[in-house]
């Protein structure tokens, strides 16, 4: 029997509840990562509670792996699945406009539609811009193709959208756990949590369990060349609006300089993290995720992996006449990135850093159960 969208949140819901619950009464997992200590400190799982503890899990698959309460037992425990099948939910739940979290549950057609969109866009610009996608070499002059207020006009607009949609999401969510008063410390912890990935470690340094019941800190390596890689592209981009800007110095740059070291040090954390996290996918344990998921999780690999690519082949060959089509499809790519920020894979690291930063909060204020005395 086919379920509705409402009946399909309620049942991810009531089997997070269910398994937190039986989690809580064992706590053999309980120095595993951030999700058990905060679990410990409810005795019931609502909506807001399953929902929070959903995205402050990373999925390392530790705790099934050390469960025994796991499949074969009656109890059928897999929290790792239950909670990434819950937090798909969430991103779509929260999303703005609401109506577009229902592109979270078609992401295969959602990324598909913004790469072809993307590259078509920009594909036609070139030929209406600069009369062809083959010219002569013109020194990697960029703007002698697409005139420069009209790249900001577009990538401001969907990079502004992005920023504005994920920001509403994150603040719809952020109000519905009703935190108490942050500080200083706890949001130093929270950063300190998502600048080291912390919680992919499986809790003891070890590393997760991928495949098996080995333990390997390879998830956590590949995620911090995506991770990183993305942060330096960021860098290089917003070093060159301050080179056009403020010190009226417009691209394109030397080989040398700070926007192109910083780019091309980031393109090649983008080339090598998303393969490395695509490599991982493939070979992980199917118990770990929802197979329905996995087109959500190769759309952000395979677009990150797809901007870096082309962005490194345009930086090797801008001075030659195959310039202008190269720019035009590594920008068709950018854009197909920016348009699916807020109802892509991406949304995870924004809604786990929120997790940890209400993780961080909550941690040093006393508890409400006020068991044992408290």
């Amino acid at each position: 029997m086919n379920m509705s969208l409402a009946e399909l949140v309620a049942a991810a819901e009531a089997e997070a509840a269910r398994e937190l619950t039986i989690c809580n009464a064992c706590r053999y997992c309980e120095g595993f990562c951030a999700v058990f200590p905060a679990m410990t400190r409810r005795l019931e799982f609502g909506r807001d509670d399953v929902h929070y503890l959903a995205n402050l899990c990373h999925n390392c698959g530790a705790c099934l792996h050390a469960c025994q309460y796991a499949p074969p037992h009656e109890f059928g425990l897999n929290l790792p699945r239950a909670l990434a099948d819950l937090r798909v939910h969430t991103w779509a739940e929260y999303a703005w406009p609401r109506a577009a979290g229902a592109l979270y549950r078609r992401a295969g057609l959602t990324v598909a539609l913004a790469l072809g969109g993307g590259l078509a866009l920009f594909l036609v610009l070139a030929l209406a811009q600069a009369g062809g996608l083959w010219r002569p070499p013109n020194g990697g002059n960029f703007y002698a193709v697409f005139p420069h207020n009209l790249l900001v006009t577009l990538f401001g607009i969907a990079f502004g959208w992005a920023v504005l949609a994920l920001g509403i999401g994150v603040a719809r969510f952020w109000r519905a756990w009703r935190p108490g008063p942050g500080s200083l410390a706890a949001a130093a912890e929270a950063t300190a949590s998502v600048a080291s990935l912390r919680y992919l470690d499986g809790g003891h340094g070890e590393g997760c369990n991928e495949a098996d019941d080995r333990f390997t800190r390879a998830r956590r390596l590949a995620h911090h060349f995506t991770f990183y890689g993305f942060l330096l592209c960021l860098a290089s981009t917003s070093v060159a609006t301050v080179y056009h800007y403020a010190l009226g110095l417009p691209a394109p740059y030397a080989y040398t300089s700070l926007p192109v070291v910083l780019g091309t040090l980031g393109g090649i954390g983008l080339l090598i993290g998303p393969a490395w996290l695509f490599a991982l996918n493939l070979r992980r344990h199917p118990e770990h995720g929802v197979r329905a998921h996995k087109a959500l999780d190769h759309g952000l690999i395979w677009t990150l992996f797809l901007v870096s690519a082309t962005g490194l082949a345009l930086l090797a060959w801008r001075d030659t006449a195959a310039m202008t089509v190269l720019l035009a499809v590594h920008l068709g790519f950018v854009m197909a990135f920016f348009l699916t920020m807020p109802y892509g894979k991406f949304a995870h690291g924004i809604y786990r850093a929120a997790a940890l930063l209400k993780y961080a909060v909550e941690k040093r204020q006393p508890s409400r159960l006020r068991l044992g005395g408290e």
